[in-house]
C-alpha cells in the first residue's frame, strides 16, 4: 500500500493544524511541522540545530536548503511507521516544493502525494485569527480559540488545559498584522499552485469554512476518495 503524503496549503487561521492535530489523534497519522522540527534540534543540539540557532541568533532567514535537510532527515527516520503524514504549511515556496518533490520521489517509494488546497475567505481568516490564543509556554503552545462554541474553547477560562499555563494572543494575530500576513500568502500561493499544475500535480480544493468537525469528515471522505484511485 502506497504511503499517502498530504500537503496541506492554505492561509494562516486556515485550520491546517487543527486538521492535523485530528489526523494523528483519529487516524494514528504524523504530522510535520518544520516550526516543531526547529525547536527539536535546537533543544537537541544537533547539527542541524546548531546550524539554525545560528541563523536565528544572526538575525537571518533558515535557508530553504536546511528546511530540506531537515525535513528529509525526518522522513528517513519515520519512513514505513506510519500510514500518511501531514505536511502543515510545507512547503511554503517554489524552491522548497521542487526540492521537497525531487528528495520525495528520489528517495522514497510508492509514495502517493495529495496536494490539498483549503478554500476560506480572508473575512473568515480574520475573524478566526482575532479569536485565536496560544498557551504562553513555550513547551506547549496549544492553540484555542474564544470564539463562542468552537472545539478549541479552553475548558480553564484563560489557563491551558494542557499545562495550567495563561493564555496569550501572538503579535501576528492583531488585525494590520493579519492583513500583511494574509497579502504575503497570497502572493506565494498562486506561485505555489503554478509550480504543482505545471508539473502535473493535481489540486484538490477544500472547503473549510464549516465547523472543524464537519471539516474532519469531510476530509476523511476526500482522502478516501483519492485513496482508491
Amino acid at each position: 500500500m502506497n504511503a499517502l503524503y498530504n500537503i496541506f496549503i492554505g492561509p494562516p487561521g486556515s485550520g491546517k493544524g487543527t486538521l492535523s492535530r485530528l489526523c494523528v489523534q483519529e487516524l494514528g497519522w504524523a504530522q510535520l511541522s518544520t516550526g516543531d522540527l526547529c525547536r527539536k534540534h535546537i533543544k537537541n543540539r544537533t547539527e542541524i540545530g546548531k546550524q539554525i540557532d545560528f541563523a536565528i541568533k544572526s538575525g537571518k532567514l533558515i535557508s530553504d536548503e536546511l528546511v530540506a535537510s531537515m525535513v528529509c532527515d525526518w522522513l528517513e527516520n519515520l519512513a514505513g511507521s506510519v500510514p500518511s503524514i501531514v505536511f502543515d504549511g510545507y512547503p511554503r515556496t517554489v524552491v522548497q516544493a521542487r526540492d521537497f518533490c525531487k528528495t520525495v520521489y528520489e528517495k522514497f517509494d510508492s509514495v502517493k502525494l495529495n496536494v490539498i488546497r483549503f478554500i476560506i475567505s480572508d473575512d473568515s481568516i480574520i475573524a478566526r485569527l482575532g479569536g485565536r490564543y496560544i498557551c504562553q509556554n513555550k513547551e506547549c503552545q496549544a492553540v484555542y480559540s474564544l470564539i463562542t462554541g468552537s472545539v478549541l474553547n479552553p475548558k480553564k477560562g484563560m489557563g491551558c488545559d494542557k499545562c495550567d499555563s495563561l493564555l496569550m494572543r501572538r503579535p501576528d494575530d492583531e488585525a494590520d498584522a493579519i492583513l500583511e500576513r494574509l497579502k504575503i500568502y497570497h502572493h506565494h500561493e498562486q506561485a505555489l499552485l503554478d509550480f504543482y499544475i505545471k508539473n502535473k500535480q493535481e489540486v484538490l480544493e477544500f472547503d473549510v469554512e464549516k465547523p472543524v468537525l464537519q471539516v474532519f469528515e469531510e476530509f476523511k471522505e476526500l482522502v478516501g476518495i483519492v485513496c482508491t484511485v
